[in-house]
């Protein structure tokens, strides 16, 4: 029988070291049942993680372009990217293509803006007058030809990927109610966990198995190092995509309310780390239950504990120098 095992489950076993002695000892450990299988997705699943992974890096290819592009425009003088938040939108790329052709006059580009771009026509003007050339057009020509051809290939992939995540299409509705977890981050946490969350026994299984919860180093009853161990590097980083989008806007839901409560206390990136764990319990909470995500509110932890947040706020004010008499309403 062939069994493929994680290979941190036989590291600290006891055995004399060369390859030969590891081989004997691992086919014993595996004979008395001492370690277990790792996940092996069928190969349906594994052909939805290749897509998924490789549409992942043909992402971050063409933002590789849009960062050398605008880059390119900085050197040039054209502040594009400093009023227009999307550089490869419509608005950005008309005007680029008129620099391209020859263009220069700044109101002739500006005037190229469309919809709520169009408000901001005046400081357009002023960030399209550079110094662009000749050969900044033609490096910025080959930069807009490579990310339209990232543009062909994403779409060519997610066509790929669509038939294939028929079986999981009310999974994938029930994820994307989460704040912060689009289509796409579904998508791959579909593809990374296989779709069938009961193969884990528990919620803390499963952020154990993606490596986003605290680690367990205890010897002689002192703790050491708590780090996260390595997980899948893909469900790792499409969780972070999505909690770096709660993170930007924290003022929304119980999951922003999170953030900026661990944030306050830990720092910004144990935050993140939290939120990716949280997001998973969620969402094998809702695979068990099959209810949609149901927010607790922004102010979830102020009902949880009002006395505490009482406390807090008086503590701040008396460290400011201030002496506070409270009167319930």
């Amino acid at each position: 029988m062939l069994l493929l095992v994680n290979a941190r489950h036989v590291k600290n076993m006891p055995g004399r070291k060369t390859d030969v002695l590891d081989a004997a000892w691992l086919a014993q450990l595996a004979a008395d049942g001492l370690v277990r299988g790792s996940l092996v997705p069928p190969p349906p699943m594994r052909e939805l993680r290749d897509l998924t992974r490789t549409r992942t890096s043909w992402v971050r290819d063409r933002s590789g372009e849009i960062a050398r592009l605008e880059r390119l425009l900085e050197d040039a003088g054209i502040k594009l990217s400093s009023v227009a938040s999307e550089l490869n939108g419509v608005s950005c790329r008309a005007m680029l293509s008129a620099l391209i052709n020859g263009e220069r006059d700044p109101k002739v580009l500006a005037n190229l803006a469309q919809r709520r771009l169009r408000a901001k026509i005046p400081i357009l003007e002023e960030a399209l007058t550079g110094r662009f050339s000749e050969h900044h057009a033609y490096l910025a020509r080959m930069h807009l030809e490579a990310i339209q051809r990232h543009d062909a290939r994403i779409a060519d992939i997610e066509a790929r990927i669509e038939p294939l995540m028929e079986p999981f299409q009310a999974f994938r509705e029930l994820i994307c109610s989460i704040p912060g977890i689009s289509k796409t981050v579904a998508e791959v946490v579909i593809a990374e966990t296989g779709g069938d969350l009961t193969r884990f026994a528990s919620a803390e299984h499963l952020t154990s198995w993606a490596g986003v919860c605290p680690g367990s180093n205890e010897s002689a009853g002192r703790v050491k190092s708590t780090k996260t161990r390595q997980g899948d590097p893909h469900l790792k980083g499409a969780l972070g995509v999505a909690a770096l989008a709660i993170a930007r806007n924290p003022y929304s839901n119980y999951l922003g309310a999170k953030y900026r409560r661990i944030a306050s206390r830990r720092g910004p990136s144990k935050a993140l780390v939290a939120l990716e764990r949280a997001m998973l319990v969620i969402i094998w909470q809702m695979s068990n239950t099959g209810a949609f995500y149901q927010d607790l509110g922004l102010d979830y932890y102020t009902r949880r504990d009002p006395e505490r947040v009482k406390r807090r706020a008086l503590k701040q004010l008396a460290n400011l120098g201030y002496k506070v008499t409270i009167e319930a309403a």
